[in-house]
C-alpha cells in the first residue's frame, strides 16, 4: 500500500515571529523523518482554486484577506501575517483539496497533506487560532460539490475543539464532523450539547476529555462512540484533522497521548474507511508544537498509511474507563 504525502516549502514562508509555536520548523521536522517511511509518494501542493475557498469562506472574507497579502501584522493576538502568510494560507487549502482528490479519483490509496498554516480554527468569516482558511472544510464541501462524495466524515482529534470546521458544516447533513478534545481548553467550544442545527442536527459530535487522558481513553472513545457514529453514517471518503498536540510532550496541553496512541487511532479511521469508503482516507495537518513527537506521530501515522503493522491496541486505565464511560452515557442522554 501507497501513501501519497502533499506539501510546499512555500507554506514555510508563514513565518509568524521569532517565538511563535506555530513555526516553519515544524514541517521541516516532519519533512526530515519521513524520510526513513518507505512506500511514501510525494506530491507538491498548488494554490486552491478560489471557488473551492469560497464554499466556506464569503467572497468578502476572501477579498479581506487578499488585502494581508505581503503584509506582516495581527489578526488577534495569536494569528500573526508575514509577508508569506497569504500564499502560504491558499497553497495549504490546495493541499488538502489536492490530497482528498487523489484519493477520490484513484490516483492514491491514502494521502496525507502536511500543511501550514492549519484551518481548523478559521470560522467562515474570521480568522482565529494561527488559522486562515479552514482547510478540512474547504475540502469536505469540495467532495461534496465537486468530486462525487455523498458523505463525508470528518475526524477530528487535535487536542483544541475545531470550532471553525464546527461552525462551517453545523447545519449540514451530509458532512459529519466528530471532535475528541481536550476540556477546558482553548477555544471553549466543543460540549456534547452541540450537536447541530436544522438538517444538521445530529451531524455533530463533540467528545471532550479533562487533562491527563492518555492512549487508552482514546482508542475506547474511537472504539464505543466512533466506530458506531461512522456505522450509522456510511460515509464514502473520511478526512482526518490530524492535530497531534495531545501528545504527551506537546506545550500547548495537557493530555498525554503517545506517538503509538496516534498510530492507533490512524489505525480506526484507516479500518472504518476501508469498511465504509472504500479506502479513502486523507490526513490534513493540524496543530502539534514539540517537534519531536510531532514528527515522530505523522511518521507513525504515514507507516499505518503505508500497510505497516499498527502498534497493539491501548487499554484505558480504570480512570481513563470511568471518564470515557460517563461521557458515552452523556451522547446516549442527548440522542435521547
Amino acid at each position: 500500500m501507497s501513501c501519497l504525502v502533499i506539501s510546499n516549502p512555500r507554506m514555510m514562508d508563514h513565518a509568524p515571529s521569532e517565538t511563535h509555536p506555530e513555526s516553519p520548523a515544524r514541517l521541516a521536522a516532519i519533512e526530515h523523518r519521513l524520510e526513513t517511511v518507505p512506500r511514501l509518494v510525494h506530491g507538491m501542493a498548488e494554490p486552491a482554486r478560489r471557488s473551492d475557498i469560497e464554499l466556506i469562506h464569503p467572497a468578502a472574507y476572501v477579498d479581506a484577506m487578499e488585502t494581508l497579502r505581503g503584509e506582516v501584522g495581527y489578526i488577534d493576538g495569536d494569528t500573526l501575517t508575514s509577508p508569506g502568510s497569504i500564499d502560504a494560507s491558499w497553497l495549504a487549502a490546495g493541499a488538502a483539496v489536492q490530497a482528498t482528490r487523489a484519493v477520490i479519483d484513484g490516483d492514491a490509496q491514502r494521502s496525507i497533506a502536511l500543511v501550514r498554516p492549519p484551518g481548523h480554527h478559521a470560522e467562515p468569516d474570521r480568522a482565529m487560532g494561527f488559522c486562515f482558511f479552514s482547510n478540512v472544510a474547504i475540502a469536505a464541501a469540495a467532495a461534496r460539490a465537486r468530486l462525487g462524495c455523498e458523505r463525508v466524515l470528518v475526524v477530528d482529534w487535535d487536542v483544541h475543539h475545531g470550532n471553525g470546521t464546527q461552525r462551517a458544516l453545523y447545519e449540514r447533513e451530509d458532512i459529519l464532523f466528530f471532535s475528541v478534545h481536550q476540556d477546558p481548553l482553548y477555544p471553549g467550544s466543543g460540549a456534547v450539547r452541540e450537536r447541530g442545527a436544522g438538517p444538521g442536527l445530529g451531524y455533530t459530535v463533540n467528545a471532550p476529555l479533562p487533562p491527563g487522558m492518555g492512549d487508552g481513553a482514546y482508542r475506547m472513545l474511537f472504539d464505543e462512540l466512533l466506530r458506531p457514529v461512522a456505522d450509522r453514517f456510511d460515509p464514502d471518503l473520511i478526512l482526518v484533522s490530524a492535530g497531534f498536540d495531545a501528545h504527551l510532550h506537546d506545550p500547548l496541553a495537557q493530555m498525554r497521548v503517545s506517538s503509538e496512541g496516534f498510530a492507533g487511532l490512524c489505525q480506526v479511521v484507516n479500518e472504518l474507511a476501508d469498511e465504509h469508503a472504500n479506502g479513502r482516507l486523507s490526513l490534513v495537518l493540524e496543530g502539534g508544537y514539540d517537534l519531536g513527537a510531532l514528527s515522530e506521530s505523522v511518521a507513525f501515522c504515514a507507516e499505518v498509511l503505508s500497510g505497516s503493522t499498527p502498534p497493539p491496541k491501548a487499554t484505558p486505565t480504570p480512570m481513563e474507563e470511568r471518564v470515557v464511560s460517563s461521557l458515552l452515557r452523556q451522547h446516549t442522554e442527548h440522542r435521547a
